[in-house]
């Protein structure tokens, strides 16, 4: 083939190589939609419980500023009578929507270390980690011991508020979160203190911590500052008597215990 003939054809493959050049780049990008095609990033559980509890923590933080604005639009159309006001101050109080401060304690709790889980390849490996069992175990008895108020992972807990185990996280208020596990109560500390020692369930977690070094640790605060809830106060999956049911899409969980 002649060097003209050479020339020809390179100059007429060659926008066609360019062109499907750009067709790749161009896929890549829409399938992307601007972000990191590399999955190394967010291959692991960890970093994934963490970017959701980052997105989670920014919408809270929105819903929080659009609540506040809802509540200086309602001012200025006017104040409310006293009476009503104090009601709904008393109200927000109990359902846990306004902060609250005052002594109590901390309960952390932790997976048994990583080593204990490799010298013991034969233990159950449900033995060796948190639950949301032992999560609730330990919530039901602070507020069996006069607890004013209760949080987890510094989001305060509500009547509505569950308590689920995903694979080895815990989700709460459809957030995920990986140990350590705090949860605050404020309230009397010695009646705190009194009820976690009578918790029967507690107590068999304490055989745990013994034999696996399960974390268990209970620390008294001399002053604590809860938030308040700032989530939505819709019912996902409870039903109020006389309303009617309205269907809602709710994620399928598991759970283990021990």
């Amino acid at each position: 083939m002649s060097r003209l003939r050479r020339f020809s054809l390179w100059r007429a493959s060659a926008p066609v190589a360019l062109m499907c050049a750009g067709l790749l780049f161009a896929t890549s990008a829409t399938n992307a939609r601007g972000t990191d095609l590399r999955p190394s990033r967010n291959t692991t559980l960890a970093g994934l419980v963490e970017e959701q509890s980052r997105r989670s923590a920014t919408l809270t933080r929105q819903h929080a500023e659009l609540s506040q604005d809802i509540e200086k639009l309602q001012t200025q159309q006017g104040s409310i009578a006293p009476k009503l006001a104090k009601q709904l101050k008393d109200l927000s109080e109990q359902v846990g929507t306004v902060p609250v401060t005052g002594p109590g304690l901390t309960v952390t709790l932790k997976d048994a270390p990583s080593q204990v889980v490799k010298d013991n390849p034969d233990v159950d490996a449900d033995w060796l980690v948190i639950h949301q069992q032992d999560i609730q175990a330990v919530v039901n008895a602070l507020w069996a011991g006069g607890a004013d108020a209760i949080s987890i992972q510094n989001h305060r807990v509500i009547s509505t508020t569950g308590i689920k185990c995903v694979g080895n996280s815990v989700v709460l208020h459809g957030v995920p979160y990986l140990p350590p596990y705090k949860i605050t109560a404020i309230g009397d500390r010695r009646k705190l203190q009194k009820a976690l020692d009578d918790s029967q369930y507690i107590d068999n977690l304490q055989d745990y911590v013994v034999k696996f070094q399960l974390g268990y640790e209970v620390k008294t605060e001399s002053s604590i500052a809860m938030p308040a809830y700032e989530g939505t106060l819709d019912l996902q999956s409870a039903t109020v008597p006389g309303f009617p049911k309205v269907p809602t899409a709710s994620p399928s969980v598991t759970g283990s215990g021990r």
